[in-house]
């Protein structure tokens, strides 16, 4: 058999039991339990179907694609809770004085850390906005998880700045080339708020020739419209990028929650992915009626995230999607609103759309991206549909084992290394604290 070749026996996959090939991080096959045998007899020589393959018996348990975080700032997982209870822009400042004293190695073993939960509540891609995005693609990388790693742009008008950030994102988009791994590089700017218009154009046209995803900020706060119309004739962040050429399928506009109709329509229009992240926005009372309905039906790819620690608190897409969805059956007081199916494909197939990776189903021929879910507990013994048991009752550490790119990397909820990798994230905290 291939190299690092695994079949999952007995699995439960749309209801029915299953065993699934995995060889060389792709899934190879999917059959019904009990015709592997058969396989082998007409398939002899087929790579996938041979004998020495690990197998897992998966009795009981249930297959469910990998969950794909499509906005956050992992290191931040050292400064939850330092600064709560305080409106959006007073939060803002303290971050970024917190951040004035960080480094590339607090980076580093935040990064760790965020991998680490992000794999225990399911999450085997995310994509990333901060600062020392090497060592946080390395960190990703050691701890087994897929880094989606952006250079972020972040000049504050200062000419300086924006000289010496050009210079580095060059140098970094030049080292990623030589990245032997499913690491992906990209560019990002903060905000309409925070980087002077000639840099989101360099930004925006720097991607544009290297064809990466460009990560920004658009329409997180109120004040952050009314101030760009102020700034910018009447036009919305939205429409001001739009005049500027910077939106199209490439765009991850994270958070896109204070939109007018004809923002909607821009959006649409240029198949901007758009990332709802409703726990930060809910807790920085930044909002929360979220136009997911008028989104997809003008045809912006909609994905989740969870943003940063510092904000959400956690990294747990399972409660981020569960979350999402019944604040907007609430606030639309429509119970249909947001239905499981579409929730789901946020959190996997659109957000695969929108990193451009193989990934977001279980399939023939896609990244072996698997999460193995143990349903032995009170939360699946209803006759309801497993996935709503798993969104709206069940509790992430249901996640029992989880494979990345044909690889487990949690198994029966333990990751290599992880009470190390705590212990010298506390080394790190004492940069923040003290």
């Amino acid at each position: 058999m291939a190299k690092d070749s695994i079949i999952l026996k007995n699995i439960t996959l749309d209801d029915k039991p299953t065993d699934i090939i995995v060889s060389d991080g792709i899934i190879r096959k999917i059959l019904p339990s009990g015709h592997l045998q058969e396989l082998m007899q007409n398939e002899g020589d087929a790579p996938f179907v041979t004998h020495n393959a690990e197998v897992v018996d998966c009795y009981g348990k249930t297959a469910m694609p990998g969950l794909i975080n499509m906005h956050t700032h992992a290191a931040m997982s050292l400064m939850r809770g330092i600064e709560e209870d305080v409106v959006f822009q007073d939060w803002l400042d303290a971050i970024w004085k917190i951040e004035a004293n960080i480094d590339s190695d607090f980076v580093y073993w935040g990064t760790k850390v965020a991998a680490i939960e992000m794999l225990k509540t399911g999450t085997t891609t995310f994509n990333d906005q901060y600062w020392s995005p090497t060592h946080a693609k390395v960190a990703a990388k050691e701890v087994g998880i897929r880094p989606v790693i952006s250079y972020v742009v972040l000049d504050k008008s200062d000419p300086s700045e924006a000289s010496r950030q050009k210079g580095q994102c060059e140098r970094m988009y030049e080292a990623s080339l030589k990245w032997n791994d499913d690491a992906i590089f990209s560019v990002a700017f903060h905000a309409v708020y925070s980087v002077s218009e000639e840099m989101i154009l360099w930004a925006s046209e720097f991607a544009k020739k290297h064809d990466l995803l460009l990560h920004i900020h658009l329409c997180e706060t109120q004040k952050e419209v009314h101030d760009c119309m102020e700034a910018h004739g009447g036009l919305s962040p939205v429409e001001y990028l739009d005049r500027l050429g910077v939106l199209d399928s490439r765009t991850i506009a994270a958070h896109s929650l204070w939109l007018s109709d004809n923002d909607i329509r821009i959006l649409g229009e240029r198949k901007v992915n758009c990332v709802h992240n409703i726990l930060s926005n809910t807790k920085l009372a930044s909002g929360y009626k979220f136009r997911y309905n008028e989104l997809r039906d003008a045809g912006a790819n909609v994905c989740i995230g969870t943003d940063g620690c510092a904000s959400s608190n956690n990294l747990d897409i399972l409660e981020a999607m569960k979350t999402a969805a019944v604040i907007q059956k609430a606030w639309r007081n429509d119970p249909k609103a947001w239905p499981l199916d579409e929730l789901l494909k946020c959190a996997t197939v659109n957000a695969a759309k929108a990193l451009r990776i193989n990934t977001g189903e279980i399939a023939e021929g896609k990244a072996a991206d698997i999460l193995i879910i143990d349903t032995d507990s009170s939360f699946f013994l209803s006759p309801g549909s497993f996935l709503a048991n798993f969104i709206y009752s069940a509790h992430s550490d249901c996640i029992e084992s989880v494979m990345v790119n044909g690889k487990f990397v949690m198994r029966e909820r333990k990751i290599l290394e992880e009470k190390d990798i705590l212990r010298q994230a506390r080394k790190m905290i004492r940069q923040i604290s003290e």
